[in-house]
């Protein structure tokens, strides 16, 4: 296995499960389980017994390590030169456990749908498109910025309704966007994530080879799964784009005054996506949006920018579902904090963030006290008064 000389170098000193100042654990596995097997040095401990044959490889071994929802808090707070390392020793972990045809059998169900399908929804491609009716957002036929939505922004329905928050304000703002529609393709960020490299590899290069071949230079995406992929991975593969989060543009325009915004009298709390957060460290652009809404009082949770609480969905965990949704879940314990607050919103910058806790406000029973929006949504609804 690669990075098989260094896993051994673990000796489970724990700072991986906390947050900087040790208040909180912030492992979602470790905070489900309460047991260290399912924090990052755990699972390096587990994985090099399995290296040097001590245990076998059993159903029981892969589900831990595809309880990891790649979240990076391990990564964050890791106090040694291998940390940079920690998301890739799992990953390649679970490359093995690919090629052994011994993953779990949602993990399967979902990699088979984008093989099969081109979305782990089992959709067909012709409804790819479809959350941009009612929007001034047209076909890409040479436009300035490629809108890239992804699977979860173009068939579930929370992220369907983020899609059409941002594809409402951008045209309106004078943005030369398109979007590519039933052509659109899986990103595959978490594809690569679960272990399946050569998946990832063949839709990386589909895309990127769709992308050259109709002239796509900037893209904005909607998810920062796959503002992560463009950004890090395709450029290996010959995929060079300038690429940005679509709060960024918000930001963007908003500085340039290309989006008028009234007052709207709100108290709101935002959740940082791991994928843009503690991956990209893209921190001040979504704030800045929320910020520069009149009216509008941002207030924060204890546990904000690299020291964020994952929603639990990373890793393919929002459609695999591997950890569930019990009272100990992350997106749970993460909705709790929010209505802790006193907020009257939750503000996501991510279609799965935007499902796992609206998802747990309901589980919680929190519906009467605090919603979960899109900042575009926000946005739209500030314009809207």
């Amino acid at each position: 296995m690669e990075f098989e000389e260094i896993v051994h170098r673990c000796f489970r000193c724990g700072y991986c499960k906390f947050t900087e100042d040790y208040h909180d654990f912030n492992c979602p596995p470790y905070l489900k389980f309460g047991l260290d097997t399912y924090a990052a040095g755990g699972r390096m401990w587990l994985i090099n017994a399995w290296l040097n044959h001590g245990i076998e490889t059993s159903k029981h071994y892969a589900e831990i390590l595809y309880l990891c929802n790649t979240c990076g808090n391990c990564k964050e707070h890791c106090v040694f030169t291998f940390k940079e390392d920690l998301l890739n020793i799992f990953e390649a972990a679970k490359a093995e456990l690919v090629e052994k045809g011994l993953v779990p059998p949602a993990v399967k169900d979902y990699l088979q749908g984008i093989l099969v399908n081109g979305n782990p929804y089992k959709e067909p491609q012709h409804k790819r498109g479809r959350w941009a009716e009612g929007t001034d957002i047209q076909p890409f036929s040479g436009q300035e910025f490629l809108f890239y939505v992804g699977d979860v922004g173009s068939y579930d329905e929370p992220g369907k309704k983020m899609a059409g928050s941002v594809g409402t304000i951008l045209p309106k703002a004078g943005l030369s966007i398109g979007i590519l529609g039933s052509k659109e393709k899986c990103d595959g960020n978490d594809v690569k994530a679960l272990g399946e490299t050569g998946l990832f590899a063949k839709l990386a290069e589909e895309n990127i080879r769709l992308f050259k071949e109709i002239g796509v230079k900037k893209i904005i995406t909607l998810d920062p799964h796959a503002y992560n992929a463009f950004t890090k991975e395709y450029p290996k593969l010959g995929g060079k784009f300038k690429v940005w989060h679509y709060t960024q543009v918000l930001a963007m325009l908003i500085k340039g005054k290309k989006i008028p915004l009234p007052g709207y009298k709100v108290k709101v709390t935002y959740h940082d996506p791991c994928y843009l957060g503690r991956h990209n460290a893209i921190y001040n652009d979504p704030r800045e949006v929320l910020r520069s809404i009149p009216g509008l009082i941002l207030v924060e949770m204890n546990r904000n920018r690299k020291n964020s609480l994952c929603c639990g969905g990373g890793g393919g965990n929002f459609m695999t579902d591997v950890s569930g949704l019990g009272k100990d879940s992350s997106s749970r314990i993460r909705a709790r904090e929010a209505s802790e607050t006193g907020a009257e919103f939750l503000a996501v910058a991510c279609p799965i963030c935007y499902k796992m806790l609206d998802e747990a406000v309901k589980e919680e029973g929190l519906e009467e006290k605090i919603k979960v929006k899109d900042i575009a949504e926000i946005v739209n609804q500030a314009i809207l008064r």
